[in-house]
């Protein structure tokens, strides 16, 4: 994407066209006061890395999102698969708005408290049946976020067919058990059906500061699909990164270009 541009489409080019370039930074800067930012973090906001720890946040992202937290009067919020403990981890000592664990949980203000959405931790015992499976080659990380548990195999790419068949054979044996098995970016994670990245947005967007504005929200992942789906109901804007997710305005290449353009927005 150049520095100047974003690609939106025009109505009737949703969904397979690629759609026009407009500049999207020009349509949104006079209208901050009527906009909500919605951003995921890893692969998105931040670069992917080996492992889910040895993420790096620039310098500059963290009061970058402060400034236009404070120019959207506090309508800016996080949404992620990563725990909302594990977010202030990596962003610490700042603090923000936060959709975490999948819509499992949510914090409306950065000092405030985090509320579960009614989201019940996954089965003990399905969590030591799954963790087994990081056995099955050196480089399989097991992250325990509680509302989930997620096998990362960045380090052991050769291991993706048989993570996924472990998983089917485990779910084989349950067959009534309420799971949900979602497949990211060389992560395998299985979480409590009832809950998505989207069904947290949507409650978000019933309380203020967020209610009644119009949302933007930048992500990268299959994960992020849902709620690219129903930026239509609120009139808003959705951007992928790193490829052209079908029915977004438009793409960023990487990271550091979604980065700039929040930088821009600023201006």
């Amino acid at each position: 994407m150049s520095d100047d541009l974003a690609e939106r489409p025009t109505p009737k080019d949703r969904g397979d066209e690629a759609p026009e370039v407009v500049p999207v930074p020009h349509l949104l800067v006079p209208h901050l006061d009527h906009v909500a930012i919605l951003l995921d973090i890893d692969g998105t906001l931040l670069d992917l890395a080996p492992t889910p720890r040895e993420v790096w946040v620039p310098p500059d992202l963290a009061d970058t999102l402060n400034r236009l937290k404070e120019k959207t009067s506090g309508a800016l919020a996080l949404v992620s698969g990563r725990s909302l403990n594990d977010i202030d981890l990596i962003f610490a000592p700042a603090q923000f708005p936060v959709v975490g664990g999948h819509g499992a949980e949510m914090r409306l203000m950065a000092e405030s408290d985090a509320t579960a959405a009614a989201a019940p931790p996954l089965d003990k015992e399905l969590k030591r049946r799954l963790a087994t499976i990081a056995h099955l080659s050196p480089g399989i990380l097991l992250e325990d976020k509680g509302y989930s548990l997620a096998l990362h195999y960045r380090l052991a790419p050769h291991a993706e067919k048989a993570i996924y068949e472990a998983v089917s054979l485990i779910r084989a044996d349950l067959p009534n058990a309420p799971i949900e098995v979602l497949p990211g970016k060389f992560v395998c994670e299985i979480k409590p059906a009832g809950f998505t990245k989207a069904s947290g947005v949507r409650e978000l967007m019933t309380r203020t500061p967020f209610q009644g504005r119009k949302p933007l929200f930048i992500g990268d992942d299959v994960t992020d699909e849902s709620v690219f789906a129903m930026m239509p109901d609120y009139d808003g804007l959705s951007f992928s990164v790193g490829r052209r997710a079908i029915g977004v305005d438009g793409h960023f290449d990487s990271p550091s270009d979604v980065r700039a353009f929040l930088a821009r927005l600023l201006n």
